[in-house]
C-alpha cells in the first residue's frame, strides 16, 4: 500500500513513516490500527500501538515522547484509568488525567497497555 486516505481531511496523499501514517496536507498522524475497529460481533474496539485491545479503566504507558502544550510527556509515562471516547476529539480517542498536566487527550497509536 503506497498511500492512505487521511481520516482527518480525506487527502489521498497519506504516507507511511515507521508505524504511523502522516498526511502532508494537514499534518494529521494515525496508525491503521489506531482507531476503532469492528470485531466479529460488530462492536467497536480500541487497540494500542501493539494491537492489544484497550478498555475503559486500563493503565497504559506512552510509547514515545509527546508535546502537550508547552510541556513534554516523556516516553514510558504511566497513565492510569483511561477513558475511551466514542467520538474522537481532534483525532484523539483517549481521555485521561496525567499528574502535573491535568486532563489531556491521547491517541491509541501512541500508547501501549501495561
Amino acid at each position: 500500500m503506497d498511500s492512505q486516505i487521511c481520516p482527518s481531511c480525506n487527502s489521498p496523499y497519506g504516507y507511511q513513516d515507521q508505524h504511523l501514517w502522516i498526511c502532508p496536507e494537514c499534518a494529521h498522524e494515525w496508525a491503521l490500527s489506531e482507531t476503532k475497529t469492528a470485531d466479529e460481533d460488530g462492536e467497536n474496539k480500541f487497540v494500542d500501538v501493539n494491537g492489544v485491545e484497550l478498555v475503559n479503566g486500563d493503565t497504559v504507558k506512552t510509547s514515545k515522547e509527546l508535546k502537550v502544550g508547552s510541556a513534554t510527556l516523556k516516553s514510558g509515562t504511566k497513565v492510569k484509568n483511561i477513558r475511551l471516547l466514542d467520538e474522537p476529539v481532534n483525532g484523539h480517542n483517549i481521555s485521561c488525567k496525567v499528574e502535573g498536566l491535568g486532563q489531556i487527550y491521547l491517541k491509541c497509536s501512541v500508547v501501549k497497555k501495561s
